[in-house]
């Protein structure tokens, strides 16, 4: 079969296998496409509209390729025959091209020819089927296909945006990064885009304003979806240096992954260890804390178990305190610094040793060392808790409660660190049967095994004070175990109403008889620092700070990750570091990838790979089979983007000292703790191995806010099918959806538009293939064009605030665009194309509209220094409202207001750049400066109040008196209905900001 499409105006057709006139790529050759083509394909063209029929993802170019299937897609023989047929010619601003027998030649750019503004019509041939949004026929605000088809391709093919390696270092720099994407089969949705269009208009903008931008992209997968991301990004108009587009998966990147993992391990800072780690037996591997959420695996929801095993981790611990301190110098949202510093979780106390004793009162093992952050509460302690997992545990434990306690320790190997350490559950534990002398007071107390205590926070152990810790406090009273209060508020007793106190206050009940120390009625810090100094005196204890930041596990059991660098001699568990110049150590074909079950990874499987002779000791040696996890390549990227082709080091030394640390780095806050703590770790290795020259990679971080679903109206039927007001639900209501057009704002809320007593339910929700609710930017783009979805999605609200969607807003700003392009085009006739150049004349502007430029472009500056983007774009429709107006449009205005534009909707304003006669790219233009002279007011619009309430505005010269404000308004009649009757009690002005009027 074959679609054709022709635009009015023009002779020829285009064929479906032919995006749009902006074509460019290598010629094809037999049957397969493979994926450079098709991002070629992807990025520098367009299905036209019209023609989305046939496929709904404008990425395909022909009939039966998914775009999701392998890395070369059949194109049918019908398309073949449609390319080998199609001899056509686009005019207009768009490159010319003649499609022949299997391939494409290109004809130069004609910036200001004519471009087709009628919509395109449908020839529908052999039956086939054309989706109806195709058939409306809806007239385009202007002309965005061929206009953002022909920018993104002049950018490509110009490189526009490529940061040279070499650059004038006597400018200032700016360096913005997206995190990492993470690319699924099913692509982008409308969220995604969101900080991506952020930290283009910030690198943009500071083109324009004389800094040096490095502003990349790359990817921390492999495969189509990456392949697939990088089309659609580009179909946005995102200005990347996709010349320093990289992968972390690719040798040649790894090696350097590899490299700075032997750093770490001649540090001593990575090291293997038998630890108690979440074994995934369904996934076959090991997973960090932070993968398993609920005793599931994050991935794939598998169940996840506790299981020792030997693992390489690596000491994060080490750095624990500099990560903390560090924090404060961070341009960084304070609740994301905050969840690093619970995460890192530094306190400060004390080690204390308890002798464990037999049922008989007799020593049976070395001390007990538990740790403390409230040594003052010792006298306190009834009880001892252990982990499950503590090493002593089998030790101490009695014969007759050996039973109870495997049970009990088997049950919490299946549990999570989360579900064993949450507050509001019921506390478990079994006796050991053993009992413990209070170094204190020499009182003999039982010790129990609770999973509520990890062996990886502290010793394992705690001293138990129920009187002044919760979780203390409810397993005592769930296993009627001793409370004493050691510590008065001063207050009535906190156990009077059931509850621990863990304030300050005055010590109680804590005389150190046997070793002479008195604690009763000092404040509870100063005992804290007597009983630490007596502990280490004594040599029962010692002063410790702590950390709930564990060392990093750093071994996956899976094929797919970057290889150890290290080796084993035979018969040997000694491990040795590769050397540098054998890096990097490359994955072997295998066949079979799945996991081995028993906690061999996939790797152990290729023999030859891992048992081979080492030619520099000549002894047989293995490979270690595990492989790193998938956060070790996104550690450094940033770096690697300064200097992408450097096959000698990770980065030049001058260019890191240029270009680091990164200016502005956006992303979600889901990476608040691992890729952030992770990178800022490796950051600090580096810094101190003399890699890089900072303490910190990332100077400025902002989170996007999530964009939901667009709102859904539900109402409720009771089981007589009746409507029932969503405010009082029974128990056997059904839900509806309805539509947006059946309900009316009524108040706070929604009602029926045909019964308004009853109340509709209005919520947005998170984007979910589940709900139906997810929208493809493919199709908004295609319905209003990449520069609409852009202007949109910053136009939604604040950046870092949640924002629900609505399509009636795409098309508000798409409206908004068109009157931009007719301000400077023209309206265009019924029939034809539009005119060449532009309306702009070459005039003196008036001190009016001078006056209204320079308020534009002051606002849209500060603006985007802020990051309030929504903001900004308002301040240019206020500008254009008031320009509309105008009979001239004088080119020292608009050409200042295309610049400012232009970081939001870059397609539209290099097209109307052109026009205004200027044959480069606008992407390096000097940003406009607001002058102060037109910045001044003459007159002012004063709010005007009635005992505090707005009632309307009025307009006052600049500096009037309060005598003058009143007149003012008085005369304009605007509030006579406020005042009739009423007498005028006081006048309250305050120059320039507001008139209030107390009336009665």
């Amino acid at each position: 079969m074959s679609l054709s499409v022709r635009p009015r105006g023009l002779m020829g057709s285009h064929s479906l296998a032919c995006c749009n006139a902006c074509l460019r790529g290598p010629r094809i050759r037999g049957e397969f496409l493979n994926v450079p083509f098709i991002r070629n394909l992807g990025v520098f063209g367009r299905i036209p509209s019209a023609a989305r029929g046939l496929k709904r993802d404008r990425r395909l170019v022909a009939p039966g390729f998914s775009g999701k299937s392998n890395l070369k897609s059949r194109i049918y023989s019908e398309s073949s025959t449609a390319l080998a047929s199609s001899n056509s010619f686009c005019h207009g601003n768009n490159l010319l091209y003649r499609a022949g027998s299997i391939g494409f030649s290109t004809r130069q750019v004609h910036c200001n020819a004519t471009l087709n503004t009628p919509p395109v019509q449908l020839e529908q041939t052999k039956g086939e089927h054309v989706d109806q949004a195709t058939e409306t026929n809806k007239i385009r605000q202007y002309p965005f296909p061929e206009i953002e088809s022909k920018w993104q391709r002049i950018w490509d093919e110009e490189q526009t945006f490529r940061t040279p390696d070499a650059v004038d270092t006597s400018k200032p720099k700016y360096y913005v990064l997206d995190m990492f994407p993470y690319p699924s089969g099913a692509g982008l949705h409308v969220g995604h885009p969101e900080g991506y269009t952020a930290t283009d208009i910030m690198a943009r903008y500071k083109r324009m304003k004389g800094f040096n931008v490095l502003h990349p992209m790359g990817w921390d997968a492999f495969g189509l979806p990456a392949e697939q991301y990088a089309i659609q990004l580009k179909s946005l108009g995102f200005s990347y240096d996709w010349q320093r587009e990289l992968s972390t998966t690719e040798p040649d990147y790894y090696k350097w992954t590899q490299w700075i993992f032997l750093q770490l391990f001649n540090k001593g800072l990575a090291f293997q260890a038998e630890v108690p780690v979440n074994w995934c037996p369904e996934l076959g591997t090991v997973l960090a804390n932070e993968e398993v959420i609920d005793g599931l695996s994050e991935r794939g929801g598998f169940p996840v178990i506790r299981k020792p095993m030997k693992q390489w981790m690596l000491k994060i611990t080490a750095y624990a305190d500099r990560l903390l301190e560090d924090l404060d110098d961070l341009d960084w949202p304070e609740n994301i610094k905050d969840m690093q510093r619970n995460w890192i979780g530094r306190s400060e106390g004390a080690e204390v040793d308890f002798e464990i004793l037999n049922s008989a009162g007799e020593t049976i093992s070395s001390s007990l060392r538990v740790f403390t952050t409230r040594p003052d509460t010792l006298c306190g302690a009834t009880y001892l808790v252990v982990a499950p997992e503590h090493p002593l545990l089998k030790q101490i434990v009695s014969a007759d409660q050996k039973d109870s306690v495997e049970k009990y320790v088997d049950a919490a190997t299946r549990k999570s660190d989360l579900e064993r350490t949450e507050l509001q559950k019921e506390k478990t534990g079994v006796f050991t049967g053993a009992m413990a002398t209070n170094p204190a007071n020499g009182e003999s107390i039982p010790v129990w095994v609770a999973d509520y205590v990890l062996g990886s926070y502290g010793t394992g152990a705690i001293m138990a004070v129920p009187a002044h810790d919760t979780r203390d406090y409810e397993f005592a009273v769930r296993f009627d175990l001793p409370i004493r209060v050691v510590v008065s508020s001063g207050e009535e007793d906190a156990l009077v109403d059931k509850r621990a106190y863990a304030g300050e206050g005055t010590i109680v009940n804590s005389s150190l008889v046997s070793s002479g120390v008195e604690l009763n009625g000092l404040p509870n810090n100063e005992a804290a620092e007597k009983i630490t100094q007596w502990l280490e005196e004594s040599g029962k204890g010692k002063r410790q700070v702590n950390y709930k930041l564990r060392d990093w596990l750093f071994a996956r059991q899976r094929y797919w990750g970057e290889p150890f660098p290290i080796i084993f001699f035979e018969n040997s568990n000694e491990a040795r570091g590769v050397a540098e110049v054998d890096l990097p150590v490359t994955l072997p074909e295998i066949d079979d990838f799945t996991p081995t079950g028993t906690g061999e990874p996939p790797l152990a499987k290729a023999d030859a790979w891992v048992t081979y002779t080492d030619e520099e000791s000549g002894k047989v040696v293995r490979r270690e089979t595990n492989t790193m996890p998938q956060w070790a390549g996104s550690c450094w990227y940033y770096l690697r983007f300064m200097d992408p082709k450097n096959s000698k080091a990770p980065v030049d030394p001058e260019k890191e000292r240029y270009w680091g640390p990164v200016d502005l780095y956006v992303g979600g806050s889901e990476h608040s703790v691992l890729h952030l703590l992770y990178a800022r770790f490796w950051h600090k290795v580096l810094y101190d191995i003399g890699v890089v020259s900072t303490k910190e990679p990332f100077k400025r971080l902002v989170n996007q806010g999530m964009i939901l679903g667009e709102v859904e109206y539900t109402t409720y039927r009771d089981t007589d099918g009746n409507y029932v007001s969503a405010d009082s639900l029974g128990q056997d209501c059904l839900p509806e959806r309805v539509s947006e057009k059946d309900v009316l704002k009524s108040g706070d809320g929604y009602v029926l538009k045909y019964d308004q007593s009853i109340r509709v339910s209005a919520r947005a929700h998170k984007m979910s293939k589940s709900r139906g609710n997810v929208i493809n930017p493919d199709d908004v783009v295609t319905d209003f064009g990449a520069d609409s979805l852009r202007l949109y999605e910053m136009f939604m609200g604040p950046l870092r605030d949640t924002k629900v969607w609505s399509t009636n807003g795409v098309e508000g700003v798409y409206r908004f665009l068109g009157r931009a392009w007719r301000f400077l085009v023209g309206i265009p006739p019924a029939e034809g194309p539009y005119p060449e150049g532009s309306l702009v004349t070459d005039g003196e502007p008036s001190l009016e509209q001078l006056k209204i430029l320079h308020r534009c472009i002051y606002r849209v500056t500060d603006d985007i220094e802020g990051m309030r983007f929504n903001t900004a774009i308002a301040g240019m429709m206020e500008f254009l409202n008031a320009a509309s107006k105008w009979r001239d449009r004088p080119r020292a205005i608009v050409e200042p207001f295309v610049l400012l534009l232009s970081p939001f909707a870059p397609h539209i304003a290099e097209e109307l750049w052109c026009r205004l006669g200027h044959s480069k790219s606008l992407a390096y233009e000097s940003w406009p400066e607001a002058k102060d002279e037109y910045l001044k007011e003459d007159v002012h619009v004063l709010p005007v109040q009635m005992n505090g309430k707005l009632r309307g505005t009025i307009e006052v010269p600049a500096g009037a008196d309060e005598e003058t404000a009143f007149a003012a308004a008085i005369k304009s009649g605007n509030f006579d209905k406020f005042l009739e009757g009423k007498e005028i009690k006081k006048k309250i002005y305050v120059p320039g900001r507001i008139l209030n009027l107390i009336i009665k």
